[in-house]
C-alpha cells in the first residue's frame, strides 16, 4: 500500500463459517490511485446475487477466482470521482460516475464493441487484486478488492478506468445516483440481453424466466421495444403481478400450474415464445424453456447456474427447429453507452 492512505468503511466479506457468509463494517485503508484508476466515493451500491455468491463460496471454489478472503466485494456503485490517476482522462474530481465491470480494452471482442466477453473478463472481474485494502493495523491481512474494476461495498475505492462511466451531464443530485446504481450491472444486464443481443421487435413474443431484478429489467426493456407479446414467468405471485405493472402482456404463477410449456403456448398462439430468456439458472425451467421457445426463436441464458451444470439436447430435433441458444455477458452491451 502507498504511503498516501485514506481511512474509509467497507463491508469485508469474511471467510465463511458453516455455509454462513460474514459480512462485516469496518475500517480499511484505501492507497492512492494508480495511472489508470480513480478514487470513487460511493453514494449507492446495488446487491447482487453475485455478491452473494462470492461471498459464501469457500476459497478456492470452482468457478470463484475471488482474491482470498477478507475481500471487498460490491459491483454496481454510484458515486463521485475524488482522485485520478495521471493518465486517466475521461472523468475529473467532482464528476458523477456509475460503474460496471472491468475489461482489456486490447482483445479482438473488446476492439469489436463487445467487451462483456473481453478475453481477461474472469481475471478482472472476478481475481481482482489480492491488496486493494488495507486493515489499519500493521499486523492485519491484507484485503482482497477491486472485484468487477470497482468493489463499491466500500465508501471510498479505487476504481478501474473502464469500470467508469461519466455520468454528470445525467444527474442532478446523489438521488439520481442512488436511483441509478443497479444500472451497472442487473439493468444493463436485463435490458440489453432484449435489446441488443435478441435485437427484440414489435412482432416478437418474449418469456422472461425469473422476475428478479434482471429478469424485471427484461420485461421493461421487452416494453420499450413494443414487443406484441411479454410473459413473466415466476413462482412468487407479487413478482408476476409487479412484471404486468412494468409492462408484461401475461403473467404465469409456476408454483399453480402442471405444464409450464403449455401454459405458455395457449397465451402465443401455439407457436411458443420468439425470444426467451432465462434468469434463474434453474435447470429444469431452463430445459422447459427451450421446449417451449418457438422454430428459429432465440434462448437466451443470464441467469448463473451451478459450475457443473448441463442441458441435454436431442440434435436432429433441434437442428430441424433452427432454435438458437446465447448465452448473456452484462447484456452484450457497452456500458458507455449509457453516458452519451
Amino acid at each position: 500500500m502507498k504511503a498516501n492512505v485514506q481511512t474509509t468503511q467497507a463491508i469485508v466479506s469474511h471467510a465463511p463459517e458453516n455455509g454462513k457468509r460474514r459480512w462485516i463494517l469496518e475500517d480499511v485503508q484505501v492507497g492512492e490511485p494508480g495511472e489508470y484508476e480513480a478514487i470513487v466515493e460511493m453514494v449507492a451500491s446495488g446487491v447482487c446475487h453475485t455478491d452473494l455468491g462470492c461471498g459464501t463460496a469457500p476459497d478456492g471454489t470452482p468457478g470463484f477466482p475471488v482474491p482470498p478472503y477478507p475481500r471487498v466485494l460490491g459491483h454496481e456503485g454510484a458515486g463521485f470521482v475524488r482522485a485520478v490517476g495521471s493518465k486517466i482522462t475521461k472523468v475529473k474530481p467532482g464528476d458523477a460516475v456509475l460503474l460496471s465491470f472491468a475489461f482489456c480494452t486490447q482483445c479482438h471482442n473488446c476492439k469489436f464493441g463487445a467487451p462483456g466477453y473481453c478475453h481477461e473478463f474472469s481475471a478482472l472481474n472476478f481475481a481482482g487484486t489480492k491488496k486493494a485494502f488495507q486493515f489499519p493495523t500493521v499486523t492485519g491481512p491484507d484485503v482482497g478488492g477491486s472485484f468487477f474494476g470497482q468493489s463499491s461495498f466500500s465508501k471510498l475505492s479505487r476504481v478501474q478506468e473502464t469500470s467508469l462511466v461519466n455520468v454528470s451531464q445525467l444527474v442532478r443530485n446523489k438521488n439520481d445516483l442512488k436511483l441509478l446504481a443497479p444500472l451497472g450491472c442487473g439493468i444493463q444486464t436485463g435490458a440489453g440481453t432484449v435489446t441488443e443481443l435478441a435485437a427484440a421487435k414489435p412482432s416478437d413474443k418474449v418469456a422472461i424466466i425469473g422476475l428478479g431484478g434482471v429478469g424485471l429489467a427484461a420485461i421493461m426493456a421487452a416494453k420499450l421495444k413494443g414487443c406484441r407479446t411479454i410473459i413473466g414467468i415466476d413462482r412468487v405471485p407479487a413478482r408476476t403481478e409487479m412484471a404486468k405493472k412494468l409492462g408484461a402482456t401475461h403473467g404465469i404463477d409456476t408454483s399453480t400450474i402442471s405444464n409450464l410449456v403449455d401454459e405458455v403456448r395457449k397465451v402465443t398462439e401455439g407457436s411458443g415464445s420468439t425470444i426467451t430468456v432465462d434468469a434463474t439458472g434453474v435447470l429444469p425451467l431452463i430445459q422447459q424453456g427451450l421446449e417451449f421457445t418457438a422454430n428459429q426463436g432465440k434462448m437466451i441464458l443470464l441467469g448463473v447456474a451451478p459450475m457443473d451444470a448441463g442441458l441435454e439436447i436431442a440434435v436432429v430435433p433441434y437442428m430441424v427447429t433452427g432454435k438458437q441458444i446465447m448465452g448473456s455477458m452484462e447484456g452484450g452491451v457497452y456500458p458507455e453507452d449509457v453516458g452519451t
